[in-house]
């Protein structure tokens, strides 16, 4: 595979406010975009969380429960958090494509150890490689301190060398700003046979950081979303050395 291959106003709001009881906002088609700026969080360390789980009936069929003592289960299957290799083998891993105001371009990736750095450019730096769906996931640090130097961000996931199963990881990518409730886009669209998602672009227009719901599945790999995009990078194949737990 390749690896280079505003706030909440009232009814007017352009995107789901959340709820008090989980202080969260939810990016959806119909409301897809918030403002950093307009919630006064376009600075500090912006945190970026990728996690997934498996619900059990994927992986080992539907379980047998008493309908009469518990009715509402039968409309909703058991969930796990996490996940080994022994349940699924889906690595999905979390990148970002980055274009700074100087026109530099590039990726923060697991796959060829683009980890990137978070007090000098680009302002962006992976935390590290999960590949066994532990319950901390994957992060990404954006620097917003650099919010000048920085003109787009798009964070990406995508499932390495294995079988797609996008369909199946109910994956969600939370952002963490400095202030106010975290932004959540769920990849729940069905699309079975994708192995990447664009899923969310942070961009500086004219000076607003603003955050747009993207999740547009791709059926390749970061040059493909290079080329959706727009990026024009040169990709080249990469792999992983073999994991140690």
């Amino acid at each position: 595979m390749g690896f280079l291959d505003g706030l909440w106003r009232g009814r007017d709001t352009d995107f789901d406010s959340g709820s008090a009881a989980t202080n969260a906002i939810e990016l959806t088609k119909r409301h897809s975009q918030v403002s950093l700026t307009k919630q006064g969080a376009a600075t500090g360390h912006l945190r970026i969380n990728l996690a997934w789980r498996m619900r059990t009936s994927d992986i080992t069929g539907p379980q047998r429960q008493s309908l009469l003592r518990h009715p509402l289960k039968a409309l909703k299957p058991p969930e796990v958090l996490g996940h080994s290799q022994s349940m699924v083998n889906v690595d999905l891993d979390l990148g970002c494509l980055y274009e700074l105001q100087d026109g530099t371009r590039g990726v923060v990736q697991p796959l060829g150890g683009f980890l990137g750095d978070v007090n000098a450019a680009p302002y962006v730096k992976l935390s590290g490689d999960d590949r066994f769906g532990s319950a901390s996931g994957e992060t990404i640090y954006v620097n917003l301190d650099h919010r000048d130097a920085i003109k787009r961000l798009l964070v990406f996931a995508y499932i390495y060398d294995q079988t797609p199963a996008f369909d199946r990881t109910h994956a969600i990518v939370t952002l963490y700003p400095s202030n106010g409730p975290r932004i959540e886009i769920h990849l729940d669209e069905r699309h079975p046979q994708a192995r990447s998602c664009a899923v969310v672009m942070i961009e500086n227009v004219k000076g607003e950081i603003v955050v747009r719901r993207e999740v547009k599945f791709v059926y390749g790999f970061q040059g493909e979303l290079d080329r959706l995009y727009g990026w024009g990078l040169q990709w080249g194949r990469g792999y992983k050395a073999k994991a140690e737990r």
